[in-house]
């Protein structure tokens, strides 16, 4: 019984913090690598090339920027899943609570699970919708960009 309780104390421990500070170092390393990739291409075309414009070559080689429209468009689906991925947990729960035989304790994991799973999913949705109607004038500003940089 003392075993069991110190795994899922270990486990708690591992998801809970180690795994999110390995994800930000992961980004971080990633992030890092490309900004020297970055660096490594400028450098070799002002080798082959001195009078290569810099600021033109670095412009071009920016990840492109997502639009405020695309950001929120991937709240708005991130909210779709999380929220109905959290409702069918919770949905298994109420059909295995219901056919009985089941230990209360996974069936109480079931409902935890699958309540945070919808609010989350019910956060990134209350994000998307408030979102669009903050942002919307910046919106309509970056389309009207868009459209006049693609008639030039």
């Amino acid at each position: 019984m003392y075993a069991d309780a110190i795994t899922g104390m270990i486990f708690i421990i591992a998801c809970g913090c180690i795994l999110p500070i390995v994800m930000v170092l992961m980004n971080t390393r990633r992030r890092m690598n490309e900004t020297e990739t970055r660096k490594q291409i400028v450098l070799a075309a002002i080798e082959k090339n001195k009078e290569t414009d810099v600021e033109e070559l670095l412009k071009k080689m920016a990840p492109k920027q997502k639009l405020l429209k695309e950001k929120l468009l991937s709240k708005l689906l991130w909210g779709c899943i999380f929220s109905l991925i959290g409702f069918i947990i919770f949905c298994c729960g109420l059909w295995i609570d219901w056919c009985g035989g089941s230990d209360p304790d996974e069936i109480h994991f079931l409902y935890f699970c699958g309540g945070v799973l919808f609010a989350i999913g019910l956060g990134f949705l209350i994000y998307y919708f408030v979102g669009r109607k903050i942002l919307a004038k910046e919106i309509e500003a970056e389309e009207k960009k868009l459209t006049a940089e693609a008639n030039l």
